[in-house]
């Protein structure tokens, strides 16, 4: 049994104690930037004080962002309690703090929750069984909400022209990265080796990470995991937002005082209805120091990091599509608003429900296609990325869900957690073990040893990058299928949906003009 001495870590602000986890050492609840509370609301995250002080054993994670609890609880991978406004907290598995050994590969781990729930601290995230097998995992809260993505004019007049933040959420982001490059080296890590990792919103973050200024040199490779493909919201967009949002507080709109607006009760910011469009869900706003493009343009013009990254989707991501705001029946309008229903219908033989049918172009035209048109412009651009479809259902549970995988059904079998986190606890079998055994398999090997210069990443079967458009006869895209027809078949498909993203690309970069500006923004969040 190792000694409270040989848990402690001297990180860069001050010591941290850490406790175990069979073989696997454990630190919760370390700060990796001062609270954001007070006048450092809706600031860049400012350093943390430094402390010298021996601490006392945390056994539990530190707080999460405020949010609805009893949704995340439902839905989201558990209770996330406690919360609070000061959140920016990270957590840390090594298998050793020998800094004499080998540097292992960090993998940081960034939740998902539609950017209003979520904790790095939930079940389903917990790197003990990807740390077992060689790896340094960290996972990270952040500010959610309208505490993670707001902009007013009075924050605005706090900035010199040109150095506006409004994407807070990213900033607590890359705090935390830039904590991982400061002192990740004590617990085992190699700060040279970085993988950040995410689904949905998670996802999302990391592909705005390739996409910031702000984030260069933090990390090395990527993995986005069921990206939807919805456009950022304009700065222009975000500021009349935030009007309405002092208002609803009776501030004087645009008029009201950034000291005002700091004197806010918090604990209500995420009970405000964001359906309408004068609130709208918050999200990535492009236009400050953060993003000063949106995500599209960015890849569209080669601009993002030219560094490794695996991106797809999972067979029924449309599970979540209520919560974006869209039903089937809203797809279906969508496509006859762009006159393309009849055309679109041809792709899918043999589906003649409108309610079908617009589950799965929901499916494909916000997610599969998203997928694609971000594996293929990173191609473009020089850097390797590898393309996959996720389709497996637990086995005793399988006959539920005829769809294939739900939204967020592909995290514990990436963070290898199925066994131990709840729902999947209940009804994981050996043969859901094996599978999430040979699915985690990859991504510690993309983590391990995925470069520029990569080909392929090892596993049952050797799993090539893409390589673009495929050519008539010619076949040279290869997506990775995980669990075809629901089952544990691990296998390479040639071409994937390959006509259908073709036609459903310049849909997606317009679909944000196709939807009713009132029902475009989510307002309850479900999965992702």
């Amino acid at each position: 049994m190792s000694s409270n001495h040989e848990l402690l870590v001297v990180t860069q602000e001050g010591p941290v104690q850490g406790t175990m986890d069979g073989n696997i050492f454990v630190f919760k609840g370390i700060p990796y930037a001062a609270p954001p509370i007070g006048e450092l609301r809706w600031r860049s995250p400012a350093p943390v004080k430094h402390w010298s002080h021996i601490p006392k054993i945390v056994p539990a994670y530190g707080d999460a962002s405020l949010q609805n609890w009893k949704l995340c609880a439902a839905i989201g991978g558990g209770d996330p309690r406690p919360l609070s406004e000061d959140c920016l907290y990270l957590n840390v598995w090594t298998p050793h703090l020998d800094t004499r050994a080998q540097a292992l590969p960090v993998m940081v781990s960034i939740h998902g929750g539609g950017y209003v729930i979520g904790s790095g601290g939930l079940p389903v995230f917990v790197g003990t069984p990807l740390a077992a097998r060689g790896a340094v995992i960290v996972t990270v809260n952040y500010r959610l909400g309208h505490l993670g993505f707001f902009a007013h004019p009075a924050l605005d007049r706090e900035y010199p022209d040109g150095e506006v933040v409004n994407n807070f959420a990213l900033l607590d982001q890359i705090a935390a990265l830039e904590w991982v490059q400061r002192n990740i080296a004590h617990f085992g890590g190699d700060p040279g080796n970085v993988t950040i990792f995410g689904q949905s919103a998670g996802g999302r973050s990391v592909l705005s990470l390739f996409a910031s200024p702000r984030a260069t040199g933090l990390f090395h490779k990527g993995v986005a995991q069921s990206v939807y493909g919805l456009p950022d919201v304009s700065r222009e967009d975000a500021l009349e937002r935030g009007e309405h949002f002092a208002a609803y507080y009776n501030l004087d709109g645009a008029n009201a005082s950034a000291e005002d607006l700091r004197k806010l009760d918090a604990e209500g910011f995420w009970a405000i209805d964001s359906k309408p469009a004068q609130f709208g869900l918050p999200t990535p706003i492009s236009g400050d120091t953060v993003l000063p493009e949106p995500l599209f343009d960015v890849f569209e013009k080669g601009e993002q990091a030219k560094l490794p990254l695996i991106i797809g989707n999972t067979s029924d991501d449309s599970s979540v599509l209520a919560d974006f705001g869209f039903s089937p029946s809203d797809i279906i309008e969508a496509l006859h608003t762009a006159e393309q229903y009849d055309n679109v219908k041809l792709l899918y033989s043999g589906v003649d429900d409108d309610d079908e049918l617009g589950r799965q172009v929901g499916r494909d035209l916000l997610f599969t296609t998203m997928t694609y048109l971000i594996v293929e412009k990173h191609r473009a651009a020089g850097a390797p990325s590898w393309r996959y479809y996720f389709d497996y259902v637990a086995e005793k549970v399988r006959a539920d869900f005829p769809n294939g995988a739900r939204h967020g059904d592909d995290v514990p079998y990436v963070m290898d957690t199925g066994n131990i986190s709840a729902p999947t606890n209940e009804y994981f079998s050996k043969q859901d073990e094996a599978f999430a055994q040979k699915v985690s398999h990859y991504w510690l090997e993309f983590a391990q040893s995925a470069t520029n210069a990569s080909e392929s990443i090892a596993g049952d079967i050797a799993w090539p990058k893409h390589n673009g458009i495929p050519i008539i006869v010619i076949r040279k895209n290869k997506t990775m299928g995980f669990g075809k027809n629901s089952g544990d078949t691990i296998g390479l498909e040639d071409d994937f949906m390959w006509l259908r993203v073709s036609v459903f690309e310049p849909i997606l970069k317009n679909i944000g003009d196709m939807i009713p500006k009132e029902e475009s923004h989510v307002h309850s969040y479900q999965q992702g």
